[in-house]
């Protein structure tokens, strides 16, 4: 659970540094608990009232909260609650894969106001062919937030392989063929945006829709997120692990089987080979199966290995249980040296993980040394293949949750009065 540092008192909120850290205080707090009458927000961040209804008033006037249902408290006259409102203020996620483009804008309260998605065989294509689709996806999301007036203020995008944040480059994305791509310049080039556009690994973009805030079993997680590669990320104490250079969690690249299949990253054995989306579809289907055509999109294509696992086709639930059994493998080795509380499964594994998990499960027990796997359980993510997508969205908006001051106040105001 985050904690709270005690707000300053009225006199100090002159100070617009001040002010703008305890917008970020009360706006955060209402996010990660839920609405509060005035009275109640002032006990929880440690102020006073007055001081609580100066920060209100001006998170208003920027649309961010509003007046909500009234609250009846045990002594005392009823109130009306604070909540988040931030209907119009989107920001904007994105991924780019093997398979597919797509893009995501959440509103303050993280609803989904639009979404738009298109399959592809990134293979297939040159890097700026692919980015050229993206950009039009990200037009498109934008023109549909304009007709509802609502403020972009970023774009977050997921991309698959290993990004160099300090120099913002693609440096190694060997499943999509791609190596040292300025994918960030490329972008901001094309969008010519009047709003922050930035880069991030999928899987950490993944792994931080998966936090959430105020979720005791969410705050020390690890996320593993299954597509044609393998990779994810590591919540500890509610933050992301990002490595000294920003490229924690690259898992699919443990060497599992030393003699085994290459990778596309050029070594061989790597844990995606065994347990990433390619592994599965070859063991469940022959190569004119539609369901291999990487032309035919990905939810469609998992929505026919639960059909046919569903029906109890031997081929398909063999494929099920093997790569389930090497994905817990690859698990326990995670869990021996970090002892999660939780390990969520994104992705392709969440769509078909419900037929995996048990061999998941006792792959793990068999290989956590600790009694019981350490503690550790395994849920399914309800995400999906949109995780990734969340997670930038939710990045996006975290500018508004650090410094409310970045959305201008709206010339006229309904709703949360101070």
């Amino acid at each position: 659970m985050s904690t709270y540092n005690p707000a300053p008192s009225d006199h100090s909120l002159a100070n617009p540094d001040v002010r703008r850290s305890n917008l970020g205080l009360a706006l955060r707090f209402l996010r990660d608990h839920g609405p509060r009458s005035r009275a109640a927000l002032a006990t929880d961040l440690g102020v006073t009232r007055s001081t609580v209804s100066t920060l209100v008033a001006e998170l208003a006037e920027r649309g961010l909260v509003t007046d909500g249902q009234v609250v009846q408290p045990a002594v005392g006259r009823p109130s009306v609650a604070v909540e988040l409102d931030g209907r119009g203020v989107c920001g904007i996620g994105a991924e780019l894969n093997v398979n597919h483009v797509s893009t995501m804008a959440l509103d303050l309260r993280g609803e989904v106001v639009a979404e738009r998605k298109l399959a592809l065989d990134a293979r297939s294509l040159d890097a700026e062919q692919v980015l050229g689709h993206l950009v039009d996806l990200v037009r498109e999301t934008v023109q549909l937030l304009e007709q509802r007036d609502a403020l972009v203020v970023g774009l977050t995008v997921g991309v698959a392989g290993l990004y160099d944040s300090t120099n913002d480059v693609l440096t190694h994305g060997p499943n999509l063929g791609w190596y040292d791509v300025p994918v960030g310049s490329i972008l901001r080039r094309s969008l010519d945006a009047d709003y922050p556009v930035t880069v991030d690994n999928e899987g950490n973009l993944a792994a931080a829709a998966e936090a959430t805030p105020g979720d005791p079993l969410r705050q020390d997680i690890l996320v593993l997120h299954g597509e044609v590669g393998v990779g994810g990320g590591i919540v500890a104490d509610g933050r992301l692990l990002r490595g000294s250079h920003g490229y924690a969690g690259e898992f699919g690249h443990m060497i599992v089987e030393p003699r085994g299949r290459r990778c596309g990253c050029g070594r061989q054995g790597c844990w995606e080979t065994v347990s990433g989306l390619r592994a599965l579809l070859e063991r469940a289907a022959d190569p004119d199966d539609p369901i291999r055509n990487p032309g035919m999109a990905i939810d469609d294509r998992l929505c026919e290995l639960n059909r046919r696992a569903g029906l109890g086709d031997a081929r398909t639930l063999d494929a099920l249980e093997e790569v389930g059994a090497w994905v817990g493998f690859g698990a326990a080795m995670l869990a021996n040296a970090l002892n999660p509380a939780t390990i969520v499964l994104t992705g392709y594994y969440a769509a078909v993980g419900h037929h995996m998990q048990a061999a998941i499960e006792r792959e793990l027990g068999a290989g956590v040394l600790a009694p019981d796997a350490g503690g550790t359980r395994v849920v399914l993510s309800t995400l999906g293949f949109s995780a990734a997508v969340r997670g930038g969205a939710t990045a996006a908006l975290d500018a508004v949750f650090t410094d409310p001051g970045c959305v201008p106040r709206r010339t006229t105001t309904s709703g949360a009065t101070a």
